[in-house]
């Protein structure tokens, strides 16, 4: 990579221009498909962002109608945390996330990086490289020789992103209770309500009630959607439960 091949994300003046010198900046590297998304805040909704992406429209529709957004781990990875991540099957744990992840693949979207965004005015994005390869032994390793590189395209990506960024009122985090707190805190980790209850010293019935009202409270319909919007507003963090 050159400085005069970054330069590229400066001298674009509109969004559609500026996307084509980033793909062509992944595609430099091997990755055909590239997705930059962005929110002047991490409270912001994550329908509220500005994209750039030349992934498949047939994948980006069926992940929007599907709100793949609130149950993807890459999305959840990058919401706690400033460091990269490389996509290996192995993440995709849950139903849900499987079965989106083998609906990426047929899309081409089998392996890549994932590198958050946070920046100094509390803007939130995560910019995405990927690729049909296969994430065996050998693309990780190579993935990881370009993390540096690629690092350095994130901060250009965000200093120059950012102007086409629109500004979004901020979303006020919903008042929840301790009980309501630790509920969440355990789903987060992957527990049941049955796990829950045994854990809590609460019924079953009650651990499913509170879920209710957390659900009622971010107005959301799955617990996974539920525990991305507490991390997006900082309700809860991935280290609360070694607390």
């Amino acid at each position: 990579m050159t400085g005069v091949e970054l330069d590229g994300l400066l001298q674009r003046d509109t969004a559609h221009g500026w996307g084509e010198a980033l793909f062509h900046l992944g595609r430099s590297y091997g990755f055909e498909k590239v997705c930059f998304g962005m929110s002047s805040s991490r409270h912001a909704r994550l329908d509220h962002a500005f994209v750039q992406t030349n992934y498949p429209r047939a994948w980006r529709e069926r992940y929007e109608t599907e709100r793949y957004a609130y149950v993807d781990p890459t999305v959840t990875h990058c919401l706690a945390s400033t460091l990269p991540l490389v996509w290996v099957p192995e993440l995709f744990r849950s139903p849900t996330q499987r079965t989106m992840y083998e609906e990426a693949c047929s899309h081409g979207l089998r392996a890549g990086i994932s590198f958050p965004i946070h920046g100094p005015n509390g803007e939130f994005g995560i910019l995405a490289f990927a690729t049909d390869m296969v994430p065996d032994a050998t693309f990780v390793r190579d993935a990881r020789a370009f993390l540096p590189d690629l690092a350095l395209v994130r901060d250009y990506a965000f200093a120059t992103g950012v102007r086409f960024c629109p500004v979004v009122e901020q979303e006020a985090a919903p008042r929840l209770t301790p009980r309501e707190l630790e509920v969440l805190n355990w789903v987060m980790v992957g527990k049941s309500s049955w796990e829950i209850s045994k854990i809590t010293g609460c019924s079953e019935a009650t651990v499913n009630f509170h879920m209710g009202n957390i659900r009622q409270k971010f107005n959301v319909n799955t617990r996974q959607q539920a525990v991305v919007r507490a991390i997006s507003l900082g309700l809860i963090t991935p280290e609360d439960h070694h607390r």
